[in-house]
């Protein structure tokens, strides 16, 4: 014998068929002993108790006077009725009575005592009938009948235009309901209920191509690539051939300046969606109206209206017969409540505007139709201006330029004013050691005075401090051992007076100083007036501009001069190289 493997899945499917149909038999079982007990009960209660039937053979027939023509002409309230009133009567009182209709009568369907009461004793046979029938509801039926409507639903609601009808079949409708009444609430998108998948309706519309913005077509990159292509297709077998094996490039040669513009100062904002806002089938053939405005008719409405400048629309002379729109009781609509445009007139021939809608006095009643009136402005000091700006908003390329030039201006200025007061700010000559030999390298000095106590009180008369300033540079000889050709001029800057220690002439200063190297063994021998005045003269010509010997350096000025242009060229040509280089 074969043996069969049996898959656990399938296994344990059959099982819980098995379960399945043992807990139907038993409520089967449980509903038939339920039903056996009921009509057991029933039984009982409708067995005959011992009654007096003597009586059962005795018929009873209740006789009704007839309401006729006679009766109703003895009643003391129809006396004064004709006759043709109390034959209708006659004839409507016959329906209501009990008992066979006489010869005469017509045959109406009149109930007597003994139908009525078969028809009671059928009604009560089949309500039995029903009861015996009558089975456990299930789940399915029970939440039908339990399930709320929409009108219910709606009233129990904030917010009732919120329901839709399926709502009353979700397992907690008010929840639902409120989820939805939120505000930014994002809804289930539209589609969950179709039986197509998913943008069927799609299939055979055909999709457009991608196509630049505005303010790229701008540039003309559309028109380069195009003739591009025509010189590509012009191009023979042997040409293309050539094209694959060593592709040319930098074919298309743009404007920097025209791409620089077209994406910092001419690029417009693409349209995002809002939050919640999901795309379904059908999204974009459908109208934006948050775009539209009530009363403002586009180029493309009156276009198709076939309406002429200065003519007003169709609807106008229905508006000024039954009123304006109730939904929009602020609205200005001209010929109604509203001037009508200059150049317009009234009148019901072609291109006119109607009648304007006034009361018997020839007073306007929407309102200012003949555009007497004028509306009350606010006074400006009352309203304050609003600052239409986006926040966050970045600046745009202009406006940053022109803050940056005047920045630079500014600073321009500020250095201007700080080299003009540094040139008047005192600063000391450098010292000279007694041996005749400068100290430090030539060009650079040291200042006369140094005060490095933090207590020293300023000096009344004293100007702001600059922090530094400019010097003229000088070219120079190189002397010495660590000399330089550079140097700087100092003759333009005002040296102060070397303040002297006693307290007397400490507030007071002094005139220009001049330094005066001086041998030591000249004043062993003695200095007198005139070697002082002498060597005095002497310092004093060599800070002259032009007094010292110095070499001509017109040679020098021409080579660097020179050097200079050279380098420029060589920065701008490098410069050009890379913008060619570059490829778009």
């Amino acid at each position: 014998m074969s043996e069969v493997a049996v898959r656990p899945d399938v296994a344990d499917h059959n099982e819980t068929v098995k379960k399945g149909q043992k807990l139907r038999r038993r409520t089967k079982k449980k509903s038939k002993k339920q039903r056996l007990e009921e009509q057991k009960r029933h039984s009982e209660t409708e067995q005959p108790q011992h009654k007096d039937t003597s009586l059962d053979d005795v018929e009873i027939e209740y006789v009704v006077q007839p309401v006729d023509l006679t009766t109703l002409k003895n009643m003391n309230t129809l006396v004064n009725v004709d006759e043709d009133t109390l034959q209708q009567f006659s004839d409507i009182f016959k329906h209501f009575q009990v008992g066979k209709p006489d010869e005469d009568d017509e045959d109406y369907p009149i109930r007597t005592a003994d139908d009525q009461a078969e028809d009671k004793q059928n009604g009560g046979s089949e309500a039995e009938d029903e009861k015996e029938e009558e089975q456990p509801l299930s789940k399915k039926k029970l939440k039908k009948i339990q399930r709320l409507t929409v009108a219910e639903l709606k009233q129990l609601v904030k917010k009732p235009e919120a329901v839709e009808w399926w709502d009353v079949t979700a397992t907690d409708p008010k929840l639902l309901v409120s989820l939805k009444s939120y505000r930014n609430t994002v809804p289930v998108p539209a589609h969950w209920s179709q039986k197509r998948k998913y943008l069927q309706g799609k299939r055979g519309i055909e999709k457009p191509p991608w196509e630049l913005p505005d303010f790229i077509k701008d540039t003309g990159i559309m028109e380069m690539r195009d003739a591009v292509k025509e010189k590509e297709n012009a191009a023979g077998l042997k040409g293309k051939m050539k094209e694959k094996v060593a592709p040319k490039m930098g074919k298309l040669d743009i404007d920097y300046q025209k791409l620089h513009d077209a994406f910092f100062r001419f690029q417009t904002r693409v349209k995002y969606t809002i939050h919640g806002e999901l795309y379904y089938e059908g999204k974009e053939f459908e109208t934006k109206l948050k775009e539209q405005k009530p009363g403002q008719l586009s180029e493309e409405l009156k276009e198709a209206l076939n309406m002429p400048p200065l003519a007003p629309p169709p609807w106008l002379i229905n508006m000024q017969r039954y009123g304006p729109p109730p939904s929009y009781p602020n609205l200005k609509i001209p010929g109604l409540n509203a001037p009508i445009p200059d150049g317009a007139q009234w009148g019901y021939h072609p291109g006119g505007w109607g009648r304007p809608p006034v009361d018997e006095y020839n007073r306007p009643l929407y309102g200012d139709v003949f555009g007497v009136t004028q509306p009350d402005a606010a006074p400006p000091e009352i309203v304050e201006p609003v600052d239409k700006k986006l926040w966050g908003e970045l600046e745009s390329d202009e406006e940053f330029e022109e803050e940056e030039e005047e920045s630079e201006v500014e600073e321009e200025e500020e250095e201007e004013e700080m080299v003009e007061e540094s040139a008047q700010s005192d600063l000391a000559d450098g010292l000279v050691t007694p041996s005749g030999m400068a100290s430090i390298a030539s060009g650079l000095e040291t200042p006369d005075h140094i005060e490095l106590r933090k207590d020293r009180k300023k000096e009344e008369d004293e100007g702001p401090k600059q922090l530094y300033q400019v010097l003229p540079e000088v070219q120079k000889s190189i002397t010495g051992f660590m000399g330089s050709q550079h140097g700087y001029d100092l003759s333009s800057i005002d040296k102060p007076a070397i303040s002297t220690p006693s307290r007397l002439s400490s507030k007071r200063k002094l005139g220009d100083n001049v330094d005066i190297a001086i041998d030591p063994s000249e004043l062993e021998s003695g200095l007198d007036e005139s070697t002082l005045r002498a060597k005095y003269d002497a310092q004093m010509k060599a800070k002259l501009p032009g007094a010292s010997n110095e070499e001509d350096l017109s040679d020098m000025y021409a080579e660097h001069a020179s050097r200079q242009a050279k380098k420029i060229k060589s920065n701008e040509s490098r410069k050009e190289s890379k913008k060619k280089e570059f490829k778009f």
